[in-house]
């Protein structure tokens, strides 16, 4: 059998001769982007965030309502996997899955949490081209608004009204709430993007796993509090407010 010698500048003219020559780092950039996003998730999930959150309503209609919401979360954090990633090249939508097994852990509020090798999982994405963010930006938009309705529901928050008639009419109706609050050991149940491409993200606290998890009592009437969260891909309100 005779043995064919290929020099090094063949091998290196056929590589770039082939598909090779058209790679760039657009996928690369991508995937990178989403698994940062799946991270968050993750630190979010375990060590926590805080909230800052208003709404307000004048007059009873939806032209008077504002409403925002703030989170944040910072923490020194080892162990997260990147199990999963996919990767859509038309759309150029990277999905990214993190896991993390815990044992103990220090969370937000300086508690020691002992997880007890519990496993949790966050799925982030990501994209490099910003005609493909807006769903993207939803489904973010959508968490927070999840984040907001469980503290609500958990630590409870601060409503101020104030009404005023005159003659028998009413000429000033105004209501104010507002959260501010930390919380944590939040999982993601469900998630997705309605016909008008409107995201919602479902959240879920079991009070009894995560009471025994912090050695404290929460009180609620129900064993899991489920929301949904939802997110806009586009502002037609503003335009419909201006009307």
């Amino acid at each position: 059998m005779k043995l064919v010698k290929i020099s090094t500048a063949v091998v290196l003219a056929l590589i770039l001769s082939g598909t090779f020559a058209f790679a760039g780092n657009k996928k690369i950039m991508t995937v990178r982007a989403a698994k940062i996003i799946a991270e968050r998730g993750i630190v979010e999930s375990i060590y926590g965030l805080k909230i800052r959150s208003s709404e307000s309503v004048e007059n009873m209609i939806a032209a008077g309502f504002e409403g925002k919401t703030e989170v944040k979360t910072e923490a020194e954090i080892r162990g997260i996997k990147i199990s999963e990633i996919v990767y859509d090249a038309e759309k150029d939508i990277a999905q990214a899955t993190a896991t993390i097994k815990l044992d103990q852990l220090t969370n937000i509020d300086g508690q020691e949490i002992d997880f007890k090798g519990k496993i949790f999982t966050r799925v982030g994405f990501a994209t490099s081209t910003p005609a493909m963010a807006a769903p993207l930006k939803a489904l973010r938009a959508a968490e927070l608004d999840a984040y907001k309705q469980l503290a609500k529901r958990i630590v409870g928050f601060t409503l101020e009204s104030q009404t005023t008639v005159e003659n028998y009419i009413l000429t000033s109706d105004i209501v104010k709430s507002k959260v501010l609050a930390t919380i944590y050991l939040a999982r993601v149940t469900d998630y997705g993007w309605d016909p008008m491409g409107d995201a919602y993200v479902k959240m879920a606290i079991n009070t009894t796993e995560v009471s025994e998890i912090l050695g404290q009592q929460i009180i609620d009437v129900d064993e899991v509090i489920e929301v949904e969260g939802q997110g806009a891909q586009g502002d037609d309100y503003s335009k419909a407010k201006g009307k």
